[in-house]
């Protein structure tokens, strides 16, 4: 019988007794020595706050009180480790998101893995998670969103667009949050464009939920929207892109997942080539262009061209 084991004994014991329960008749049921049931004891009262009491009359340990209840999870000394670790992932994507309603929990998950001589806190405090390009939403607006989207209900968004610059009113049903490339999205469909939609957090300006339910988008119809094509851009792919990399580039991108359905193939001469497809070439775009010389756009001739436009224009500022 493990420590846990014997917490969890202890409890079903003097929880169903009325009277104090002798000690040796605990060392007994427990099958452990004096100083074995003494740091339990000890554990339960510090880390689960159990109210155990010894009754120095009927030279017995009871409960002070007939509510008391252990926790209902319990964790082995890995799932406690995850949690510490989830917890610092959490708190690094998006920082003060549930702070006040973790704390607890984090507190607890500290005590639990100095108990079992994991560290307090070693893990989380060792990783290191560098955040590039972040854009910050506001923690309010966030909450509010996230909560709309658990809740199954409307919301009413005032949202800054920045390719036309413009502020627009937006009742949606939230479907997805989206945690892509160090900033949050909402997958949400559009009640006033009837249609699946993809909102930056950090350019929602204001966010009400709504008592109407939120229309229920079907995962795969989902899937298909927004997974077909490349990036954050949802709809249907209705272009192929092929890409060559340098043979000196290809150890990287080799070993990178750019598209579900991307298809990859090594060249005799030591290049590399990926085929992908894609509908809105913007996001494509960037991530072309920071290969420089080390990709070439083999086709559609259209995203060749624009390719080969901008490189000429970046490199015109240096002449």
């Amino acid at each position: 019988m493990d420590r846990m084991q014997r917490i969890f004994k202890l409890h079903q014991i003097l929880a169903a007794r009325r009277y104090p329960v002798p000690r040796g008749q605990l060392e007994a049921e427990l099958e452990c020595s004096r100083a074995s049931l003494t740091r339990i004891i000890a554990e339960m009262r510090d880390f689960f706050d159990a109210p155990i009491e010894f009754d120095k009359e009927a030279g017995g340990y009871r409960y002070s009180r007939d509510a008391f209840e252990l926790p209902g999870l319990w964790f082995t000394p890995s799932e406690l480790l995850a949690l510490s670790a989830a917890q610092q992932l959490l708190a690094e994507a998006q920082p003060g998101l549930l702070d006040g309603q973790l704390a607890p929990l984090k507190a607890r998950i500290d005590k639990l893995l100095d108990q079992e001589h994991l560290g307090r806190g070693e893990l989380a405090r060792r990783l290191r998670i560098l955040r590039m390009a972040a854009r910050q939403p506001d923690t309010p607006i966030f909450q509010t969103v996230a909560g709309a989207t658990a809740q199954r209900q409307r919301l009413r968004l005032e949202y800054h667009g920045r390719e036309r610059d413009a502020v627009t009113e937006r009742t949606v049903s939230p479907q997805r949050l989206v945690h892509y490339r160090d900033n949050w999205y909402l997958d949400a469909w559009c009640h006033e464009r009837d249609a699946l939609r993809n909102f930056a957090l950090d350019r929602i300006r204001a966010a009400k939920a709504l008592p109407q339910a939120a229309r229920d988008i079907p995962d795969a119809e989902i899937d298909a929207h927004y997974r077909s094509t490349y990036g954050i851009f949802g709809g249907s792919a209705t272009h192929r892109a092929v890409l060559r990399f340098t043979a000196e580039r290809a150890r990287w991108i080799a070993d990178e997942r750019w598209h579900p359905d991307q298809q990859d193939q090594w060249l005799a001469d030591g290049r590399f080539e990926r085929a992908l497809p894609y509908a809105d070439p913007r996001e494509l775009s960037l991530d072309i262009l920071k290969y420089g010389p080390d990709v070439e756009v083999v086709e559609p001739p259209e995203l060749r061209k624009e390719i080969a436009r901008r490189l000429k224009s970046a490199a015109a500022q240096y002449e």
